[in-house]
């Protein structure tokens, strides 16, 4: 009977146990898929409060082109190690650059600009053709891979910053940079072979104004 009461004592303990504390909880399907969805990355949501909140609002960090520029006509791997920066073990470097440049050239994939006063031949050359590159989600340094586990995701931020150029940046500069013109302008310069990307210097401009 002793032996009883203590069994029975003990189940109903666990009983009490499992009450307070489930092993599982029942949840309604559409609630479990709603939490789902609400956890799947947004990568266009992201880059819009990037765009918004981070990256316009760090124009000022951006070296001038009218230092940069002569410096890598002077010394490109001094120039290299004084104002670029590099995304994790990637060979490829990138420049956050500002500057104002006279229009030699226009046409649909770049508009090619003088830097110094007396230049004859272009220095940069603004993309504003399709995209491909990573230059705008890394040119800025304030995005860490590390913080993206999901290279998908860290993948995505990049197309849709690249959208956010081709559609809010590009358009404005086709339409109103003429030969002879000056632009200012803010952008982000990817270097993945030094004898193509930096003669001219190819900026993905974030912010540009036809003056």
């Amino acid at each position: 009977m002793k032996r009883f009461l203590q069994w029975l004592a003990l189940a109903i303990g666990l009983a009490v146990l499992c009450r307070v504390f489930p092993l599982f909880h029942v949840v309604p399907l559409e609630r479990a898929m709603a939490k789902k969805a609400a956890a799947v990355f947004d990568p266009a949501e992201f880059a819009e409060t990037f765009w918004n909140e981070r990256l316009l609002k760090s124009l000022d960090r951006a070296v001038p082109a009218q230092t940069l520029i002569p410096a890598i006509q002077k010394n490109p791997a001094e120039a290299r190690k004084q104002f670029s920066h590099h995304l994790g073990f990637s060979d490829s470097y990138l420049y956050f650059v500002s500057g104002r440049g006279r229009v030699l050239t226009v046409t649909e994939d770049e508009i090619t600009l003088a830097i110094s006063k007396d230049a004859s031949t272009p220095e940069i050359s603004l993309q504003v053709g399709f995209l491909f590159s990573n230059a705008v989600r890394d040119g800025t340094g304030l995005l860490n891979v590390n913080n993206f586990p999901n290279s998908q995701d860290f993948n995505a931020i990049s197309e849709a910053l690249n959208h956010l150029v081709e559609t809010r940046v590009q358009p404005a500069l086709r339409e109103q940079a003429k030969v002879g013109g000056v632009i200012q302008f803010t952008g982000c310069a990817e270097v993945n072979d030094e004898t193509m990307d930096l003669k001219p210097l190819k900026v993905v401009p974030v912010q540009a104004e036809v003056q």
